[in-house]
């Protein structure tokens, strides 16, 4: 009987000892991002669900499109998700990312202060638009990052044949959300992806001064990155990862993603 008691004794404090113990972490997915998805709030509303079902955290590092795709590269991410389909194919061709997929699409907006200077409002030409700007030597603030939207900023300057620059042309360095605040504060025009718009509209006061120009389509795409560039990353929770943001059920939660009531993004997976 006494031995019986000792080991209920010590059964008790190995289970006491057991219950102190921290869970086991749960595996890691490390995921370079644009500063859009996070500054926006999506994946604030979509991850949750999905290390929810993948028993996955993932481990989000929200830079421009340049640099998450640079993190990528160096195998020091696993999954990377961004916007600049050029700069995504050249990557892909290079053999550092596998099994692309689009994922959703939004669109950049020219905003400004409503006093307008430039006289764009209303416009749907987006190139007319930058050339009215730098003719009124108006303020503009340039994200400066090698982002998706400076790629896309820098592309309308070259069509047009301008080399934006003095006084009035500012090269921040930093993020979108970032951006638009010196914008608001500067009372200056800037390009900005509509979702992070729709987040910093009130804190800004900036207005959409030209919209609607299909130059202005931009489309998101997830890539894993190629295991046999780099041996140690996660490549088969970077494929859960595409595989849900692709399916039925991820497609619907980015669709229901909404800021102020309005979609700010639009699923468009289905094209390899």
């Amino acid at each position: 009987m006494r031995l019986s008691s000792l080991h209920r004794r010590l059964l008790l404090a190995l289970l006491c000892v057991a219950c102190a113990l921290p869970p086991a972490m749960a595996q890691t997915l490390r995921l370079s991002t644009t500063t859009s998805t996070d500054n926006s709030g999506l994946l604030a509303y979509l991850l949750p669900q999905f290390e929810k079902e993948s028993h996955l955290k993932v481990k989000v590092i929200a830079v421009g499109t340049g640099k998450a795709l640079e993190l990528a590269k160096n195998g020091d991410v696993d999954v990377t998700l961004v916007h600049a389909r050029p700069a995504e194919d050249k990557f892909v061709a290079a053999g550092y990312g596998v099994n692309r997929r689009d994922v959703m699409y939004n669109d950049f907006l020219l905003v400004g202060p409503q006093t307008d200077p430039a006289g764009i409002r209303g416009g749907k030409d987006v190139l007319q638009a930058m050339k009215k700007i730098a003719g009124a030597h108006a303020k503009f603030i340039s994200r400066g990052d090698n982002s998706g939207t400076d790629q896309m900023e820098k592309a309308y300057w070259k069509q047009i044949g301008i080399a934006p620059g003095g006084d009035g042309y500012i090269s921040a360095g930093v993020g979108m959300g970032q951006v638009l605040s010196m914008a608001g504060e500067m009372q200056a025009y800037t390009l900005t992806d509509r979702a992070t718009y729709g987040a910093y509209r009130a804190k800004t006061g900036l207005a959409i001064l030209a919209e609607g120009d299909p130059k202005m389509f931009n489309p998101y795409g997830v890539i894993a990155v190629n295991p046999d560039k780099h041996k140690d990353v996660n490549y088969e929770g970077a494929m859960r990862f595409i595989k849900w943001l692709t399916s039925p059920e991820g497609q619907a939660k980015i669709a229901s993603f909404r800021v102020d009531g309005q979609q700010l993004f639009f699923p468009s997976a289905g094209t390899p």
